[in-house]
């Protein structure tokens, strides 16, 4: 049974038994469910090459498209986490040549022979869309972490700016009148202190240590947790100071105070921010390019995985009819069903030993050596599924 989440792409010989099947079969699947679609999926005659040929793409390409079906899933994440989950955003931006995913494979899919002429090899083919495939992972995965790595320096700067007063960065909460300037014998020094023990600090700063200028202590800033108190001190006492405030719980912060310090901080956050922001905006645009682009890659991929598994089901000659089906999820298992039904001719053709009758007509003597990879077929029709994006 496969998948509800997913799209259907089914190929089927083209013959009598299959001739106007679009025509058959729409009125029933939707009669089955009015929220089911489906629509005629062209598929490309290409060249077939050798029975040797097609078996080796037959092993190759699940791997070829698991590999593609997770690099259109990074970017999808990719630009899930830029919209910040939105399904909304993220609709607006999943789509194929500016249409959403579903138009594209049910109307207007065709195969792209500007870029991939079907007179080339189907191993020519498959080769090239992995080559275009893995230059968008690894285009994307270059754009994404540089664009980490700026968002992570901006977020450390930004996370200095939070907090409660005894670990956020104090540029924005003092000014320079909370210091005692150019003195070479005393010192002003910040301590933040527990609001439950601030009455603790009033009654005790000055005794602390010797050479604790009396009715220094100035309260510069409070939050929830703190209070931030400024108190001058002589600078040979500094150590026996703060290892006092440690052992009465206020917490010295290691600061000092420098306009030159606070300006060129201000500054690199600023420029992180803006970088960030133009990284944010770059990376969203090649996530929607790429994502589109990625999308076509993969159905081209699994249209030629529809042939070669046709060929070697259904031998020569190579003619199939293909059809795509949007299945409602809520009857997805009925609307499978009847598709079992509607092909349950081709049940001796898919299951006996022609299915290893090869596309240079030999027979059974093929059966031997290929019986074991045609009896892992599933179903009487050949199927492929394209996975839906869930929001």
């Amino acid at each position: 049974m496969p998948s509800d989440q997913s799209t259907w792409l089914i190929a089927v010989p083209q013959d009598g038994d299959s001739e106007g099947l679009l025509q058959e079969i729409a009125p029933k699947l939707l009669q089955q469910s009015k929220a089911n679609s489906v629509a005629q999926l062209a598929i490309p005659s290409f060249k077939i090459g050798t029975l040797d040929g097609l078996i080796s793409l037959s092993e190759d390409l699940p791997k070829q498209e698991s590999f593609f079906t997770t690099t259109v899933a990074k970017t999808v994440d990719t630009l899930r986490n830029l919209v910040n989950n939105d399904p909304s955003k993220l609709n607006q931006h999943i789509l194929v040549n500016e249409q959403p995913v579903d138009n594209y494979i049910m109307h207007d899919w065709k195969w792209n022979e500007g870029r991939y002429g079907v007179q080339r090899g189907l191993r020519e083919l498959v080769d090239a869309l992995n080559k275009e495939m893995s230059s968008i992972d690894n285009f994307m995965k270059a754009k994404l972490q540089n664009y980490n790595l700026v968002k992570g320096s901006l977020v450390q700067m930004q996370r200095k700016k939070t907090g409660n007063l005894s670990l956020r960065s104090l540029v924005d909460v003092v000014s320079k009148d909370d210091f005692i300037q150019d003195s070479e014998y005393m010192e002003t020094l910040l301590v933040a202190v527990p609001k439950a023990i601030v009455k603790d600090w009033n009654s005790k700063y000055e005794r602390l240590s010797s050479m604790v200028v009396p009715r220094s202590s100035k309260s510069i800033a409070s939050d929830d947790e703190y209070t931030l108190f400024g108190v001058v001190v002589f600078r040979r006492v500094h150590d026996e100071f703060v290892q006092k405030c440690r052992e009465n719980k206020f917490i010295v912060r290691d600061f000092v105070y420098s306009e030159e310090e606070f300006a060129k901080q201000r500054e690199e956050l600023a420029n992180a921010d803006t970088t960030e922001k133009e990284l944010w905006t770059e990376l969203l645009r090649s996530s929607r390019t790429n994502f589109s682009e990625s999308i076509q890659i993969l159905v081209h991929l699994k249209v030629i995985r529809l042939f070669v598994e046709s060929v070697l089901r259904y031998g020569l000659p190579a003619n199939y009819t293909g059809i795509v089906v949007k299945p409602d999820p809520k009857s997805a298992k009925k609307t499978f069903g009847l598709l079992q039904t509607q092909f349950s001719y081709l049940r001796p053709r898919s299951n006996s030993n022609r299915a290893a009758k090869g596309p240079r007509g030999e027979g059974d003597e093929f059966v031997g050596e290929y019986q074991t990879l045609m009896e892992q077929d599933f179903f009487d029709f050949v199927m492929f599924e394209v996975p839906w994006i869930v929001y």
